[in-house]
């Protein structure tokens, strides 16, 4: 038996404003778990199936995409997974979806105003990416199964809310670095939390912000695919207009051109257009360069 948590994550509030829209929905929330996503592919392998909200406090085999692992700890992290089954065919630009409704419900539009939180295809958020500079806020892993005559979708989120707190001797952290082993996300771009934004916002908190619009954008994107969803991604295109490397094996660069209608990223390599599918390929911008002296 799990201990209690220590959050007020009013659970049984949540449930009942997202149960109208996946009936038969479970909300749980753990103090402590390996991965959420592992739990809820396992429940499904065992036949409980049914839509679920699983949120755990510390996750301590979390992971994300291409097998990189992501840390969080209580209080400091929003870790949680939501499953459900879907019976759309092809869900090509979910994860782009996912990130997109994400960050509208954290840093909604504002007229005039370039928003602060951008999307850096095919999963992850970044905070303060306009100069190039962006820093992870958030990580998304989606796996499924085979349920019956669909598939079940288990979308993994993995968001930072506050500072990394250092331990007994341990450095104070740099926000525009990556945090030690342990703490937090592991991740190249540095480290961001949304108390940036949102300053004294609680994990909870959170999870009440997103929740409700992650589930109708999934829904949505079962109807209409991500085709619906393409220009308002775009709007936070971390990679639009700019160079990009990837890791194919032919070493493909060239100026990112935005999204397609399935979610493919297109990049100019010359004379030729490149479409890439989310799949285990990765794309970075390339520095920027030094002004002349």
């Amino acid at each position: 038996m799990p201990a209690p948590t220590h959050l007020n994550w009013e659970a049984e509030t949540l449930w009942q404003r997202l149960e109208p829209l996946l009936p038969g929905l479970t909300v749980e929330v753990l103090a402590e778990a390996g991965s959420t996503n592992a739990m809820l592919l396992e429940r499904a392998r065992r036949g409980d199936a049914l839509p679920a909200l699983l949120v755990a406090e510390r996750q301590t085999a979390g992971r994300g995409r291409q097998g990189r692992t992501w840390h969080s700890s209580p209080a400091a992290s929003l870790t949680f997974s939501l499953s459900l089954p879907l019976a759309r065919g092809d869900w090509s630009g979910l994860s782009l979806a996912v990130g997109l409704s994400l960050a509208e419900s954290l840093d909604p539009a504002q007229a005039e105003q370039s928003p602060r939180i951008g999307l850096k295809w095919p999963n992850d958020l970044l905070l303060d990416s306009a100069a190039g500079a962006g820093r992870k806020l958030c990580g998304i892993l989606i796996e499924s199964m085979p349920v019956g005559s669909r598939r079940l979708a288990v979308i993994g989120i993995g968001l930072n809310v506050a500072p990394i707190e250092p331990g007994p001797g341990d450095p104070a952290v740099d926000p525009s670095r990556p945090p030690a082993e342990g703490g937090g996300a592991a991740f190249s771009q540095g480290y961001a939390c949304l108390r940036e934004l949102h300053p004294g916002i609680t994990a909870p908190e959170a999870l009440a912000r997103v929740a409700e619009p992650l589930v109708r954008m999934v829904l949505g994107f079962e109807q209409a695919g991500f085709a619906a969803y393409r220009t308002r991604y775009e709007a936070r295109d971390v990679f639009l207009g700019h160079e990009v490397v990837t890791t194919l094996a032919d070493g493909t660069h060239g100026i990112a051109e935005g999204v397609a209608d399935d979610g493919a990223l297109r990049v100019r390599a010359g004379d030729r257009l490149v479409s890439l599918i989310g799949g285990e390929v990765s794309v970075r911008r390339t520095a920027p360069e030094a002004p002349p002296c």
